[in-house]
């Protein structure tokens, strides 16, 4: 069987990251896509995302056998391994779903197979780690039997200019001849086009110093947003002052969530201590990241307390939970770190977010979501994400939640139009 033959595809895990590279290959050929989840893949089977970031109709343009059966893979050559890798407790990687896909994947491995892993690992993994799974369960011989390459992941859910196809794609393999093969089969479904790395660490390494730059950007204008907010500065109007010379990176205050950017510097760092260098700037950028909804929390309760409020008659109501503004994804959310703090006092929480599904969220973080129209008169209301459910209102919908007599209004993202704000509500910014 030739290396260079028409590739059969199939999709390991099918969520924000696999679901839309299905989609696009599914486009241009027939391709199989794989879940564990039974009750996902019926779902997708009916043209139904979950993850709202693909549409219906888009379903009705692919031709993909959607399945829960790893016996079907056997039928595909060329494997795409989609799955999560978070991190524990203790911020360290957890591979697990990627150990399990490439356990199942070596299952039904044959000769001349092509396995590229897009999940987002530290420097080596893939090689160190998921190659002698495969080898261990096969039977065969990466490099003779069967070949790997890694693409790392670029997608950005919620994003609909940057869609998977429109995002430069980064490919990388072994050898020289299956670089060739991934790249000209990625090559057919972006229209971006195709890098070509020189190995698969440098691929690896590429992909997690993208949000790891990113992540230290943010924890530098988080860290000027606490420092300016003592000197009562508007940590906004000073990025709009500086921003006009020409060199300024401007990027913006924030709680840093999300499957990426709040995730991935740990995956080096974690590399990093076990080659015996302890990475002080990439931690320092975490730590203050991580702390910055204990910080939103705790402003809001000095500004009561302030007040001489007394706590146990304070409603707070918290507008979104997701990681990020429209989307459905609730991993790694950082409004918890605001929830979990105001936990500690004595005020009643409530959250709306139209986006999130009920049944997770009270599943991952114990917490039970209010319809809008059960949410309760407030004394305090934190816009932590903004939706466009939430934006396209603007004050109007503050002013629905907050008590007549004014109160205290948290605009995480400043998205709120201060020179609209009512004279009776406390505006506070990061």
């Amino acid at each position: 069987m030739s290396k260079t033959k028409k590739r059969c595809i199939s999709i390991i895990g099918l969520g924000y990251v696999g679901l839309p590279l299905a989609i696009a290959f599914g486009k241009a050929q027939k391709i199989i896509g794989f879940d564990v989840n039974s009750k996902k893949i019926s779902d997708l089977k009916n043209g139904i995302d979950r993850t709202c970031e693909i549409n219906s109709t888009e379903f009705d343009l692919t031709d993909i056998n959607f399945t829960s059966d790893f016996n079907d893979l056997s039928k595909a050559d060329f494997h795409i391994v989609a799955v999560p890798t978070p991190v524990d407790e203790d911020k360290k990687p957890d591979l697990s779903f990627l150990f399990s896909a490439s356990k199942t994947i070596g299952r039904i491995l044959k000769k001349n197979d092509i396995v590229v892993y897009e999940s987002t690992v530290y420097p080596g993994a893939t090689e160190e780690e998921c190659l002698p799974i495969l080898e261990d369960e096969s039977g065969l011989k990466c490099g003779k039997d069967f070949f790997i390459g890694y693409s790392p992941e670029r997608i950005n859910p919620g994003d609909k200019s940057h869609t998977f196809e429109k995002i430069t794609k980064v490919v990388s393999a072994q050898d020289e001849e299956t670089l060739n093969i991934i790249f000209d089969i990625y090559s057919s479904v972006i229209d971006a086009g195709v890098h070509k790395s020189p190995s698969i660490k440098i691929a690896e390494a590429a992909k997690v110093i993208e949000n790891t730059q990113r992540d230290l950007n943010i924890a530098l204008i988080n860290e000027l947003a606490i420092l300016f907010k003592k000197m009562n500065i508007d940590t906004h109007d000073v990025l709009q002052v500086a921003s006009t010379k020409w060199n300024f990176l401007k990027f913006s205050p924030g709680l840093v969530g999300g499957h990426c950017i709040g995730v991935d510097p740990y995956y080096l760092t974690y590399k990093s201590l076990l080659l015996g260098y302890k990475p002080e700037i990439i931690l320092a950028g975490r730590n203050i990241n991580d702390n910055i909804g204990k910080h939103i929390a705790s402003t809001v309760i000095e500004e009561l307390q302030h007040r001489h409020k007394t706590l146990n008659e304070i409603i707070v109501t918290i507008l979104g939970i997701t990681f990020k503004e429209n989307v459905s994804d609730i991993r790694n959310t950082r409004i918890v770190d605001i929830l979990f703090t105001l936990k500690k006092y004595p005020v009643t929480i409530q959250i709306h977010d139209p986006r999130a599904d009920k049944d997770d969220v009270k599943n991952e973080y114990q917490f039970n979501l209010s319809e809008f129209d059960d949410l309760k008169e407030s004394d305090v209301v934190i816009l932590a994400v903004p939706h466009d459910d939430f934006t396209t209102q603007g004050w109007n919908l503050i002013k629905k939640l907050l008590n007549p007599n004014g109160g205290i209004v948290y605009d995480v993202k400043s998205v709120l139009d201060r020179e609209k704000k009512p004279e009776n509500v406390n505006l506070l910014r990061l």
